[in-house]
């Protein structure tokens, strides 16, 4: 794995606003009246750690459902007002999943926005894609997967930002690490991508994120294909549904911190 560790002072880092889509608000990992944690949430605590009580300041602006042009309009300007120490920005994975997108127009969008954001907040973490190759569906888009993560490394280098990667990160592998809707993390998925931006950031994390997973009790053929049945029908049919009717879970939603304020 690249290393993609800056070294920053502990303290240095005061204020943070994530940036980005369902990833990003914590989908998959819920939390007390109808919202998520996710992994912002608990790098922010993290990050906060490291800081006097109640002098660090957390703001997330990401909406699910959101694509990169939606991204750059709405939550980009608001987290370059904000002025962080430190952006998390995660993006272009609703764009890459469309049919017919093209990696290479989405990732020159997002570089502008990336100069945009480099040019007014302290740090700007910038997120890889997952490797889909062990996911039902998503393991078809995999090359244009790795060709946007190529890009977002490429963008990284040209503007001085660390990089999460977690092509890279080997536990998100596991389906522990995914919701029963095999397309957003659980809990434990979003608390080892917590503790990875944590390490890329200099910071001395509890656990490692890439620890083996317990041995899990083995499933029969006839168990496996009932669990495929059951996520096709609950899950797929209604994601395909959405898009061919132009429909977003973001609809109506709007950002769950859109302020900086102490955690």
């Amino acid at each position: 794995m690249a290393d993609d560790s800056n070294s920053f002072s502990k303290s240095a880092i005061g204020s943070y606003a994530a940036v980005g889509d369902s990833f990003t608000e914590g989908v998959g990992d819920p939390g007390p009246d109808d919202t998520f944690i996710g992994w912002a949430d608990r790098l922010a605590v993290l990050l906060s750690d490291q800081r006097a009580e109640h002098d660090f300041r957390y703001a997330n602006l990401a909406v699910r459902g959101r694509l990169l042009d939606q991204i750059v309009a709405e939550q980009v300007p608001r987290a370059m007002e904000l002025g962080p120490d430190l952006v998390t920005f995660c993006a272009g994975g609703n764009d890459i999943l469309r049919p017919g997108s093209d990696p290479d127009a989405v990732a020159e969008r997002y570089e502008k926005a990336v100069a945009e954001l480099a040019s007014s907040v302290g740090t700007v973490l910038l997120c890889t894609g997952f490797d889909t190759r062990g996911m039902p569906v998503l393991r078809h888009l995999r090359g244009k997967i790795a060709t946007y993560t190529a890009h977002v490394r490429a963008i990284a280098d040209r503007h001085g930002c660390p990089v999460l990667d977690l092509w890279s990160l080997r536990s998100v592998q596991d389906r522990r690490a995914w919701s029963e809707d095999r397309l957003h993390l659980s809990p434990d998925g979003h608390t080892r991508v917590a503790l990875r931006a944590a390490q890329v950031l200099g910071l001395e994390v509890p656990a490692d994120p890439d620890q083996a997973w317990p041995d899990e009790d083995h499933r029969s053929p006839a168990e496996v294909r009932r669990d495929h049945i059951h996520w096709a029908r609950e899950h797929l049919v209604p994601w395909i549904g959405r898009r061919l009717r132009g429909e977003s879970s973001g609809d109506h939603v709007e950002p769950k911190r859109p302020d900086l304020l102490p955690l």
